[in-house]
């Protein structure tokens, strides 16, 4: 199997079956949900199913797009108005009073739909990458194009950030493979704290 192939497997498994045609398990953990069980938050300190899910495509879409392939990101004007959220950056770093706001006001489906937005565009950007690409090291201009579009907060040219070094091919792993399964698992967690839970 190439490496392309196996990526594209993996993607589809962290991501709705519309982005891959593909069913898996793990799909369900943001679905058959209420709007109103996508915005519990069975704590404080703990995120809501919806936060998780537009942090999760928020950081792909950073990520992959002006950081992997130096194109736009998808998030644009038309799908900040869609989803009622304010804010460009990918959450990381969102106080607790940031995350009840965006909890409280964004619109679930078209969160959605920007999540699997999100999921093809990746695609399309791993399956153009050119081969040589996926080896090349990510550096400062990488970073600096996400922090332009608004991906980071509090970005300070010259500082060092976690991803610097890292090959594109890391990046793709990280913020679209690694990055999602960690936080399906948060998911999991809430749906069992909010008693929602699901039987894989």
């Amino acid at each position: 199997m190439d490496l392309l192939t196996f990526f594209l497997r993996q993607h589809a498994a962290v991501h709705a079956s519309d982005v891959s045609g593909h069913v898996f398990p793990s799909q369900r953990i943001f679905s058959e949900l209420s709007d109103d069980q996508m915005r519990m938050r069975p704590a404080t300190g703990l995120n809501s199913l919806i936060w998780l899910l537009w942090h999760m495509a928020r950081t792909e879409d950073a990520a992959v797009n002006p950081v992997v392939a130096g194109r736009d990101q998808v998030l644009d004007d038309e799908w900040m108005r869609r989803m009622k959220v304010p804010w460009r950056i990918i959450g990381t770093g969102m106080t607790e009073d940031e995350v009840t706001e965006m909890t409280a006001r964004a619109d679930i489906a078209a969160v959605r739909a920007y999540r699997s937005a999100v999921g093809l565009r990746t695609r399309e950007v791993a399956s153009t990458l050119r081969t040589e690409a996926w080896d090349e090291v990510i550096g400062p201009g990488d970073i600096k194009r996400g922090a332009v579009a608004g991906a980071f907060r509090d970005w300070v040219e010259g500082k060092e950030y976690p991803w610097l070094g890292w090959t594109r091919a890391d990046q793709l792993a990280s913020s679209a493979l690694r990055h999602n399964a960690a936080h399906i698992g948060e998911a999991v967690t809430i749906r069992g704290l909010a008693g929602f839970t699901l039987t894989i």
